[in-house]
């Protein structure tokens, strides 16, 4: 059973809150050259229209960073500056609008830097991320634990929360990511314990899309289920669009929050007489954009076609080269394969 969410404090990403009970948000990071206004605008439309909620970009020079202004311009969503080393893009995004900021006070440099960031941020109402990876832990703390565990990063994210909250800002949200699917689930877990601050949460570098869904499937699943999120992006050396429908069926699976479609469909044995994967697979392609919640259910034979899908709001169940198409485990009519996915495609317009 699905625990309730751990309370946390409310920071708003522009219109977006995070944390304090809200919905998990979905959000994602932009893969285009950041420059390239017109190709990272419409990347993050793309995502927007899949349902991302909160978009991250890379901000590598100050070229980029004067580049965040008409991009925001351009789109709908709130948008958040992934800033490393240079405190002076930090400023530059936030005078080109920004609504939050990714950063890691440890690495800004010299503490009149990180003040001069905070100060701006404090003044707008801008938040910002304390983005602690494995990968990337000071000297002194791998000194001290050896290897990234989970206390060492916890204490990383201390350590920078102890910054911020000295120059009295507190509009902070927190990640704690490493590709290791149990360090990343213990660091949360900590880091939980103590703190009220939201958390963003993720695994760090997951990996191509198959792999890379599977450890963001189990790692993300189990902390969701123990009511430890409040913001997540999925990973994913692909199209970022995969990363926003892979989190929103993570979310669905626990039933935390209902988006689009979720499509119920039987492994297939040696009972099945039609083409059950080629239909399953076309379903769930003409259903991707789809945003209202409904179960579809694809089932390849009498034995587990209405019966065990009863619960679905429309399916279709194979028969020997026909089947049957049924609402809530009744029947509504028998066809022809060749007709069962029209069939099915008109009753759920309905």
């Amino acid at each position: 059973m699905v625990k309730p969410r751990k309370k946390t404090r409310t920071v708003r990403v522009g219109n977006m809150p995070v944390g304090g009970g809200n919905p998990v948000s979905v959000q994602s990071m932009s893969k285009t050259d950041t420059r390239d206004v017109k190709a990272t605008a419409k990347q993050i439309r793309e995502l927007a229209k899949a349902g991302c909620e909160i978009i991250r970009i890379a901000v590598p020079d100050s070229e980029a960073a004067k580049a965040l202004g008409p991009i925001k311009r351009s789109v709908s969503i709130p948008v958040i500056a992934d800033i490393h080393f240079d405190w002076r893009l930090a400023l530059e995004a936030m005078t080109q609008g920004v609504d939050g900021l990714r950063i890691n006070p440890g690495n800004i440099g010299a503490r009149w830097k990180v003040a001069e960031v905070v100060a701006a941020a404090g003044s707008r109402n801008i938040p910002i991320r304390i983005g602690v990876n494995a990968g990337s832990l000071s000297k002194k703390i791998l000194d001290k634990y050896r290897h990234p565990t989970p206390a060492a990063l916890v204490e990383s994210a201390a350590e920078h929360i102890d910054i911020l909250e000295s120059m009295r800002f507190r509009d902070i949200k927190v990640s704690l990511k490493a590709s290791n699917v149990p360090t990343t689930v213990e660091a949360y877990r900590l880091f939980s314990k103590t703190f009220r601050y939201p958390l963003h949460i993720g695994i760090s570098e997951a990996g191509p899309s198959f792999t890379g869904i599977i450890k963001s499937s189990v790692g993300l699943g189990i902390l969701l289920a123990e009511g430890i999120g409040d913001t997540m992006r999925v990973s994913l050396s692909s199209d970022p669009v995969e990363e926003v429908r892979v989190a929103y069926e993570i979310l669905k699976s626990l039933g935390i929050r209902e988006k689009g479609a979720t499509i119920i469909s039987c492994p297939t044995c040696g009972r099945c007489e039609i083409d059950i994967r080629g239909l399953a697979a076309k379903v769930e392609d003409r259903l991707k954009d789809i945003d209202k919640p409904i179960t579809v259910a694809v089932m390849g034979c009498a034995v587990n076609g209405p019966g065990e899908a009863r619960e679905a709001d429309i399916g279709i169940a194979g028969g020997k080269g026909t089947g049957l198409l049924f609402r809530k485990g009744k029947i509504i009519k028998r066809l022809k394969e060749k007709d069962l996915l029209s069939a099915l495609m008109k009753e759920i317009g309905k």
